[in-house]
């Protein structure tokens, strides 16, 4: 496809919608409240806030900017761009890791946690968590997990859906399922605020998020911060490169970022919000980790007045959620195949669907038959990982920030910055562009290296 056949959002709002949806996930309604509550709470919250602006806004800039310059799938939005820049286009080996290999890995372990939400949105609308005990609660996603036909049934119909909506296109593919279901999904969320506060504890809830104790800061909690503010917002495997290649110059970049990010940020708060007074009610955990809610939630939701109406509200709106970012996941790689070869949407969305599919199967059965094969078990990076917990290791632990430190240092320091300055601030030489300029040629890479440090080796 060449750049003057290059579709375009409808609308900017279109955009806005589709790249929320995009930032938020199940980053922002499942990551982010498990990891405020093993973080200290409102000392966590305060730190991310700052992660947002100071790392993944300006990222995010550079992703939309390079995606828009190159107006192109990844590898050849970068290539173009380098070349303009008179640098060497090998530069696009940077998208087809990260937009290809990256992306793909992603949506295979990203989509079984899709099936996780879909699966639990009929297991709640139908009444089989009324009334169960924490254990029973525990049990029930052990059991889902624990067979193969189950789970991978769920896993088929999430990943099916998403290469569905990719294979109708941007109009009538993307934009269509993104209108529906972005507004439905802040609906919803704000009806589970509204819930959450009438019948839980808000007032502990308040406390928990926006009284921070300082005290409770050390390295470990910044370093968590800031990896869940790079995380949320998708940033780093260009998920958004991809989005911003059909943006139209009319589209401001600074404003539309920071409507980006400051509605993912109200996603994980308003999140937070919804969860953690139920979770309270009921003198539970907010550190429960990860099975916060598919096993300590659906116990309190069972408990509650009304539980089933608004637990089932609630995996639907986590279901939405998850949908939405899967679709931006697929993109980069469909965006690739069709710049690449002749292939049409519906056949790049299916072979790019179909490879993930495959190397989800492996990741569904790390539940259960696979569950004592460790692929790469003999490194001791991977040790004890099966091929789940490799595939998410891979992508959120090594992929994404070190995608993130090579787009910074490629924005910031090898595209010339008459042209990012053109397509970011109308060629103007303001003090933003300076800020960003710093931000992303100093500031986002060395915090990124901290965070790749802290994901992979950690400190002793």
């Amino acid at each position: 496809m060449t750049t003057s056949e290059r579709l375009h959002w409808s609308s900017r709002f279109t955009f806005l919608m589709a790249a929320v949806g995009c930032a938020v996930g199940l980053g922002n309604i499942w990551r982010f409240p498990y990891t405020a509550g093993v973080s200290g709470g409102g000392a966590f919250v305060l730190i991310y806030l700052g992660a947002i602006v100071l790392l993944a806004l300006p990222v995010l800039m550079a992703e939309l900017m390079i995606g828009r310059r190159g107006a192109a799938g990844p590898p050849a939005a970068i290539a173009a761009v380098a070349r303009e820049s008179g640098r060497s286009t090998n530069w696009r080996w940077m998208g087809v890791l990260l937009g290809g290999l990256g992306a793909l890995l992603a949506l295979s372990f990203y989509a079984v946690v899709g099936g996780w939400t879909l699966a639990y949105a009929f297991k709640m609308g139908s009444g089989q968590l009324q009334q169960v005990t924490a254990d029973e609660a525990t049990l029930v996603f052990d059991v889902l997990n624990s067979s193969p036909g189950n789970l991978l049934t769920w896993f088929t119909v999430f990943i099916g859906a998403t290469v569905f909506i990719s294979a109708g296109g941007l109009h009538s593919g993307i934009e269509r399922a993104v209108k529906i279901m972005m507004p439905a999904l802040f609906v919803m969320l704000v009806a589970m605020v509204v819930y959450s506060a009438t019948v839980g504890d808000i007032g502990r809830t308040l406390s928990f998020l926006f009284t921070p104790d300082f005290s409770k800061i050390n390295a470990k909690v910044v370093m968590a911060a800031f990896g869940q503010a790079f995380f949320t917002v998708s940033v780093g495997i260009t998920n958004m490169m991809a989005y911003g290649a059909y943006l139209q110059r009319s589209t401001g970049l600074p404003h539309a970022s920071v409507i980006i990010v400051g509605a993912d940020t109200l996603v994980a708060l308003l999140a937070g919000l919804a969860i953690f007074p139920i979770i309270f009610m009921y003198g539970l955990e907010p550190g429960a980790g990860p099975g916060l809610v598919f096993m300590t939630l659906p116990f309190a939701f069972g408990q509650i007045p009304g539980g089933l109406v608004f637990g089932t509200l609630f995996f639907v709106l986590l279901f939405f959620a998850a949908l939405t970012s899967s679709i931006a996941m697929l993109e980069a790689p469909v965006a690739w195949l069709r710049d690449a070869t002749s292939l049409s949407r519906r056949a790049a969305a299916l072979v790019a669907g179909s490879i993930s599919f495959a190397l989800g199967i492996l990741a569904a059965l790390s539940f259960n038959v696979l569950s004592d094969t460790h692929p790469l078990g003999s490194i001791a990076l991977f040790e004890g990982k099966t091929f789940f917990d490799l595939f998410d290791f891979l992508v959120t632990n090594i992929m994404m920030p070190l995608g993130g430190i090579l787009i910074a240092v490629f924005a910031g320091w090898f595209i010339k910055k008459q042209f990012s300055r053109d397509e970011m601030f109308e060629g103007k030489d303001t003090i933003a562009y300076r800020l960003w300029l710093v931000l992303v040629r100093y500031l986002a890479p060395a915090i990124l290296a901290f965070v790749f440090y802290d994901m992979t080796i950690g400190w002793s």
